[in-house]
């Protein structure tokens, strides 16, 4: 039993090597619904045959087994699966229908006619919603008929105890009221998959704070914060040695390090900002408010520099890394109405980008302002002034 299990969870049906995710999903569902409709067709036909004998009534939902059937070989042969989607709402809209008539009025059969209720929610998960309208409207149609000529149909129906009658109201509403908890539960779960994926794409580009707040529809979205520390951090030569790689090799090499980078980020509650080529940028104190976030941001530093060696040692390399860091004031925000992105804002960052640009290799350097804020927690090397694009002679310090 469970290699079948496994046999049916595992079979690519109307497969094609161009099926993208959404499609080859869409292909088995409805595999799995018509399989599942067609099987209890065979058994609706075994009921009807015990207490009708041969006759239409038996013969119509085996009717139903062979098209849907048909459709289910059609779709394997052609690849294509709106075959058996088409064939699955037809038969279900009416040829439950034409039971219905068969056997005589509403109650007489058991409200068989409640099972053509199907066909509108198989639209409704394989159609655009529209298209599903108008299957929704022929079920409606369906009803008034069936309701205004009932005594027509009972009249000319078969004949059918109480106990048998009951029976099959028991049968055609406990079993399509299952079949419609099954579909919908399908959607719901789709849809908080769906959802739990946009939250994690978001998630992925902004930080979680500043999501929340864009759930809500803030806008503009923004704050000023009186003291942050920010790093940048950049892989030395790597752009000459990145001209001997191929395109995969330098992703799969970025997306490496970067990764490892992530981690350390992400374990001392700081935020990553963006990567820039082979640079890399972090705050610390935005959005998430942290106490002591200087020297979060230092100690994060020495760490990225080991990371570095520990990553060299494992390829076989021996790049090195350049950071610098400056803490002070800054804006931050997220700017963009459709490709967002949360980023920050004035001098203390561009200072610190030049901390970086005018570093030393191997080596994590700082301002005047974080060498005041920490010197008595960590030793420094006084590098003295030096001269520094658009901010003209400033003095910086080495972490020793």
């Amino acid at each position: 039993m469970q290699n079948i299990i496994s046999l049916i969870k595992n079979f690519n049906f109307a497969y094609s090597p161009d099926d993208s995710e959404e499609t080859r999903s869409e292909k088995h569902t409805i595999f799995l619904v018509a399989g599942s409709c067609c099987l209890a067709g065979c058994i609706w036909s075994a009921m009807y045959l015990v207490v009708f004998g041969v006759g239409l009534t038996a013969a119509l939902p085996l009717l139903f087994v062979l098209i849907v059937g048909g459709s289910l070989v059609v779709s394997q042969i052609t690849k294509n699966h709106h075959y058996v989607v088409n064939a699955q709402i037809i038969c279900i809209m009416y040829i439950t229908v034409f039971i219905q008539w068969s056997i005589g009025g509403v109650f007489d059969s058991g409200v068989v006619l409640v099972w053509s209720f199907m066909g509108p929610l198989v639209a409704l998960l394989f159609f655009h919603h529209q298209k599903a309208m108008y299957w929704f409207a022929a079920y409606i149609f369906n009803l008034f008929v069936t309701i205004i000529f009932n005594d027509f149909f009972a009249l000319h129906g078969q004949e059918v105890s109480e106990n048998l009658r009951i029976f099959f109201i028991a049968m055609n509403l406990g079993v399509s009221s299952l079949v419609v908890y099954i579909f919908a539960a399908y959607f719901v779960n789709t849809a908080l998959a769906e959802r739990d994926r946009a939250n994690g794409l978001l998630l992925n580009i902004l930080p979680a704070p500043i999501a929340a707040r864009l759930k809500l529809h803030e806008s503009p979205i923004s704050n000023d914060y009186q003291s942050i520390t920010v790093l940048f951090a950049d892989i030395v030569g790597f752009t000459e040695w990145s001209e001997k790689l191929s395109s995969d090799e330098t992703i799969d090499f970025l997306n490496d390090i970067f990764s490892r980078f992530d981690a350390l980020v992400e374990s001392k509650g700081l935020e990553k900002i963006k990567t820039i080529g082979d640079g890399y940028m972090v705050v610390g104190g935005a959005p998430k408010l942290l106490d002591d976030h200087a020297a979060v941001m230092l100690n994060l530093a020495s760490e990225m520099l080991e990371e570095m060696q520990r990553f060299n040692m494992r390829r076989g390399l021996a790049l090195d890394l350049r950071i610098g860091l400056n803490t002070g004031p800054a804006v931050a925000g997220v700017i963009g109405a459709k490709k967002f992105s949360y980023d920050l804002w004035g001098d203390t960052i561009n200072t610190a980008s030049r901390m970086e640009s005018y570093g030393v290799t191997g080596r994590v350097q700082v301002t005047q302002d974080m060498y005041e804020l920490l010197k008595d927690r960590y030793e420094f090397e006084d590098r003295g002034l030096i001269e520094v694009k658009s901010k003209g002679r400033m003095q910086v310090y080495l972490l020793a």
